[in-house]
């Protein structure tokens, strides 16, 4: 009886550790893209962009996403002192990404803070969080792990903005 028993938890642990494992492999692969597939989604960003540059097409890209996205005062309802959140991305230069952040608030001025992030030995996978509570999206820095932009609270454009940016990061890092 004891031995059936302890047979039995040793086949569910083996079972469970392989489980385990084959999520941390699936997960791992999903991370990663397949040369065929990263080829056929930059030929269509330079398809939809109409431009020969992958990097171009990239930025357009990116810019648009930031765009349709973009954290406006009339979705923070309920939020003490709602601001409007635009983000503009640029490449400054060799290795450079430039980020301009436009802040405004109800009944005030603009505030403009310009930060560049310099691309060379960053993993180019990016994170990205929704928290259930609250009305945006956070793409984190792949430098210091600090929000590098964020967003309307929409997971599916979030992840969508984050692969787009993994793909910029990775083109710059090309020089």
């Amino acid at each position: 009886m004891r031995r059936g028993l302890t047979s039995r938890r040793v086949k569910l642990l083996v079972a469970s550790i392989f489980c385990y494992a084959a999520v941390q492999v699936h997960a791992a692969e999903s991370l990663q893209f397949d040369t065929s597939e990263a080829e056929r989604y930059l030929s269509d960003l330079k398809a939809l962009y109409m431009v020969s540059s992958e990097r171009d097409a990239l930025l357009a890209h990116s810019n648009g996403l930031l765009d349709t996205y973009a954290l406006r005062v009339a979705y923070q309802v309920g939020v003490p002192n709602p601001q409007d959140l635009h983000y503009r991305l640029s490449a400054a230069g060799s290795g450079e990404l430039q980020v301009r952040e436009e802040v405004r608030g109800p009944g005030s001025g603009i505030a403009v803070r310009n930060r560049s992030l310099s691309v060379y030995g960053l993993d180019p996978y990016l994170s990205y969080r929704c928290p259930p509570q609250g009305p945006a999206c956070i793409i984190d820095s792949p430098a210091d792990g600090t929000p590098l932009v964020t967003i309307l609270r929409d997971p599916k454009g979030a992840e969508e903005l984050a692969k787009a940016l993994s793909f910029l990061i990775r083109n710059l890092q090309k020089g």
